[in-house]
């Protein structure tokens, strides 16, 4: 019900757009989030915003580098990936919950399948 499409191989420094589609009955009452998986590690928390699209929330490396938004009269999310670092490489994860501490705690319970993201040096 969550669908990522957007990730691809760029170059440190390229910007990118992933999206996520969902077809979550109540949208517009979740809060949505973008978490990452790199290879060998835990997934991790990215970014968040709030179901009112109002407030968002970042983890602090990519803060100021990354911006999420969401849509939702098009049940879409997006995250804007700008100045990327082969650091970022991994696979992004698209989330929807309706209690803010479960999504950013990656308690989540729409997951999306994800898209990989390869940052290149």
């Amino acid at each position: 019900q969550l669908v990522e499409s957007g990730g691809r191989l760029v170059q440190a420094g390229d910007s990118l757009r992933l999206s996520c589609k969902a077809s979550i009955e109540f949208f517009t009452s979740y809060n949505m989030g973008w978490f990452r998986q790199a290879p060998g590690k835990e997934r991790e928390f990215v970014a968040a915003i709030d179901w009112s699209g109002t407030n968002d929330y970042y983890k602090a490396d990519v803060k100021g580098r990354f911006f999420i938004s969401r849509d939702n009269a098009e049940y879409m999310v997006y995250l804007q990936m700008n100045s990327l670092k082969p650091d970022d490489t991994a696979t992004y994860y698209c989330a929807g919950e309706s209690n803010w501490g479960r999504l950013v705690a990656g308690l989540s319970e729409y997951w999306g399948q994800g898209t990989q993201v390869t940052v290149s040096s």
